[in-house]
């Protein structure tokens, strides 16, 4: 890719990624950001609410399809990531083109894949739920609720390639403006799809994948206006979209191993699943309260990692290398502090949280309280991590990231098999291989930390 050598400060909007607190600066952008995160959990979770207003088989249509579209997800998000990296990196030089230029090529590259990946994935929907069930009452809905949903896909690309370009240049309210619209359409969209009124039909399960296509469809179309005006620091230009070999060598540079890192995640949720399924279905049950408590807290170390991301990458930019440093070393202290925290209140309440969501399972709720537990004694831990990761990343070292996933993934179901197969100590396997899992992998993550000099100190544009 051509280095672009000007230099002059980024607008207004961005000297507060350069310049002042860094505390302050890393707050300012990661805390829209976990509210753009839980406003993405919300979304979900009012397609459950609804889903669930038609009964156990809807719920396994919609269920059915969740492990697919999850790893697609997983897949793009490793591209947008790797433009996020390069317009960070530009907005801090000071190349409004660079940037300009970057989320172009990011948009059509994405564009290009999702249009593929929607394709295949419709005519390819019935074969691969047929995988998973041949229940007549499950397969048809899981089969046209996916097709909807790939469909869904390229307009939901597009927007994450929006979402993670302004969040490069630092502007991370408008994105969660967006998201909340569209929780809020979707809320009304649900029921009016899967009941029907007036003149639009009742259409069930279907109803819910056409919601999220409108919903969908409309960000993106609010994500390209905004790019095409340059309201937020990034205006596009056609010859912007064409695509350019060297921008092409960079971007699979820096997403294939991003796309690695996310789909090994996937990968390893699998890979627990098949691991628990054969402890019974009451632990079963206990394990996805804890994971779903998991993830919910993990929401936040996403959050300051991905401003740790948007900082360290623009001040690397600026060739202000101290200040990424510090940028580095204060967001492991604030993922740290903020998810001991959190630990140490789920770990207090982690009993009355359970009995929220299985009132009267009294064997589920002394399982899954146990897991939490376990889990909560390493969250601070999960907090530093996130933040290197979100450092290796913004210096373009995103191979580095994929290696941490990946041993960390291998570890967890490792450790998590062996204590279960081989020491054969029932569900305490699974609980005591998180935390352990967690402190091993820590292990690789303080490695790159100390070697931070050597990746930290040089930019990639």
């Amino acid at each position: 890719m051509p280095r672009r050598e000007q230099s002059k400060k980024p607008r207004g909007r961005s000297h507060h990624l350069l310049e002042g607190s860094v505390i302050k600066s890393i707050f300012k952008i990661s805390i829209p950001v976990i509210f753009a995160n839980i406003l993405q959990t919300l979304y979900q979770l009012i397609d459950t609410f609804w889903v669930g207003r038609l009964g156990e088989a809807a719920v396994a249509a919609v269920s059915l399809s969740f492990p697919i579209l999850f790893f697609i997800i997983s897949f793009a998000t490793g591209f947008t990531m790797a433009g996020a990296i390069l317009v960070a990196q530009y907005n801090g030089k000071g190349d409004e083109k660079g940037v300009s230029l970057s989320t172009g090529q990011t948009l059509s590259l994405v564009t290009l894949i999702s249009l593929v990946m929607s394709t295949a994935g419709y005519f390819l929907s019935g074969p691969l739920l047929s995988l998973l069930t041949s229940d007549p009452a499950v397969l048809p809905n899981a089969t046209s609720y996916l097709q909807i949903s790939f469909l869904t896909v390229v307009a939901m690309f597009i927007y994450m390639v929006f979402q993670s370009s302004l969040r490069g240049v630092g502007e991370v309210k408008f994105p969660m403006i967006v998201i909340l619209a569209t929780v809020i359409l979707n809320f009304f969209l649900d029921p009016l799809f899967m009941f029907g009124w007036k003149f639009i039909p009742a259409m069930g399960v279907a109803g819910v994948a056409w919601a999220t296509f409108v919903t969908a469809s409309l960000s993106a179309l609010i994500g390209l206006f905004s790019l095409w005006l340059g309201t937020h620091g990034i205006k596009l230009r056609m010859g912007y979209l064409k695509l350019k070999a060297p921008w092409m060598k960079q971007l699979f540079r820096l997403g294939v191993p991003s796309s690695l890192e996310f789909s090994s995640r996937s990968f390893g949720m699998f890979a627990m699943i098949f691991v628990v399924s054969t402890l019974g279905t009451t632990v079963v049950a206990a394990y996805g309260i804890g994971a779903r408590m998991l993830s919910f807290i993990i929401i936040p170390a996403v959050g300051f990692s991905i401003g740790t991301t948007a900082l360290v990458g623009n001040n690397i930019g600026a060739k202000q290398y101290e200040r990424a440093d510090k940028i580095l070393g204060t967001g492991m202290k604030i993922g740290f502090w903020t998810l001991l925290a959190l630990g140490a209140v789920i770990f207090i309440f982690a009993e009355p949280i359970n009995t929220f969501f299985v009132p009267g399972e009294d064997k589920v709720i002394a399982l899954s309280t146990t897991f939490i537990r376990w889990m909560a004694l390493t969250f601070g831990l999960i907090g530093m991590q996130m933040a290197i990761m979100g450092a290796l990343k913004a210096a373009g070292k995103t191979t580095q990231a994929m290696m941490q996933a990946v041993f960390q993934a291998g570890a967890l179901i490792i450790i998590s098999s062996v204590l279960v197969f081989v020491l054969k100590i029932g569900e305490m396997g699974i609980w005591a291989a998180y935390p352990i899992s967690n402190i091993v992998s820590l292990g690789l993550v303080l490695y790159f930390y100390f070697k931070r000099k050597e990746w930290l100190y040089k930019r990639i544009v």
